[in-house]
């Protein structure tokens, strides 16, 4: 079996200790970011994640990809648009979003 690495950012505090935030973390703030934009109908995702979600598990970090640099945080994200709103300005107010919350 193939392990996994995972990736920790880290905020220091001065002399007083440091946060260590997963990516998957990251990821789960994103998500909720941009499904909180009028209208966006959900993050797409593929096949498999759609299943297990229909069997009642909710992934909120499906169609995102994240890179962190030391210090930027690039997010690729794929959204379904509701039927009617106008897709670039919905992108537009996902990334305000995205900008504002991470």
């Amino acid at each position: 079996m193939a392990s996994e690495t995972k990736h920790m950012n880290t905020l220091k505090a001065g002399e007083k200790g440091e946060v260590k935030i997963a990516d998957d973390v990251v990821s789960v703030i994103a998500g909720l970011a941009a499904s909180d934009v009028k209208g966006v109908a959900s993050l797409a995702g593929n096949a498999t994640r759609e299943v297990i979600g229909k069997m009642g598990f909710k992934s909120l970090n499906k169609g995102i990809r994240l890179t962190v640099d030391d210090t930027q945080v690039h997010v690729w994200m794929k959204v379904n648009i509701r039927y009617g709103y106008n897709v670039p300005d919905t992108c537009a107010a996902v990334q305000d979003r995205l900008f504002n919350q991470l």
